[in-house]
């Protein structure tokens, strides 16, 4: 699978220490790099607007979805190659992942949590054909890879989907992943 465009769901806060900022400026340099376009949230404050401007900084392709709310609110970053306002959160997520070739979370709050649950949770049902990775920067997301573990072994959540749930601490490695990703098949039920 080529990897053109990524969605990175993250933090709209700094979070309690300068490494979260650091990390997230460093991937945004890293598409650039790598010649990938960022889809994110539109937001210049905390890491969203960290990756952003790590891009940016390097002549990166940049493309923001916001809210017609967040957009008002004046927490839209300026000077990206394209911006996206949508009427609300749910379409916005839905605009990212059409937009994007895979999606990520890197460290966040709810929001950042939510969205790439979404993304997950529809392969299972089959609206989502896009790989799923979770950027595991220094363990943040341990616990939910437990969690994960837990469901799978309680008979919640099937191999094939807790397999492609892909935890990394590098991007090298979950691009890797990405580019050899095949969408599990969508959930059948026994009658």
């Amino acid at each position: 699978m080529s990897i053109k465009r990524l969605a990175i769901f993250c933090g709209a806060r700094n979070g309690n220490g300068k490494e979260y900022l650091v990390e997230a400026e460093k991937v945004g340099e890293w598409l650039t790099d790598h010649q990938i376009e960022l889809v994110y949230g539109g937001g210049k404050y905390g890491l969203m607007g960290a990756v952003a401007r790590g891009a940016l900084l390097n002549d990166g392709v940049v493309h923001g979805v916001i809210t017609e709310k967040l957009n008002g609110r004046g927490v839209a970053m300026e000077g990206l190659t394209s911006m996206q306002v949508t009427e609300n959160m749910d379409k916005r997520k839905e605009k990212m992942m059409e937009m994007a070739d895979g999606m990520i979370a890197f460290p966040g709050g709810l929001g950042t949590m939510e969205e790439i649950m979404q993304a997950a949770s529809w392969m299972t049902v089959g609206d989502n054909t896009k790989p799923v990775a979770i950027y595991n920067f220094q363990g943040f997301y341990d616990d939910l890879k437990n969690q994960l573990f837990k469901m799978n072994q309680a008979g919640f959540l099937e191999d094939s989907f807790f397999e492609n749930v892909y935890f990394g601490d590098n991007m090298d490695d979950i691009l890797h992943y990405m580019e050899i990703f095949h969408a599990p098949h969508y959930r059948t039920y026994e009658k």
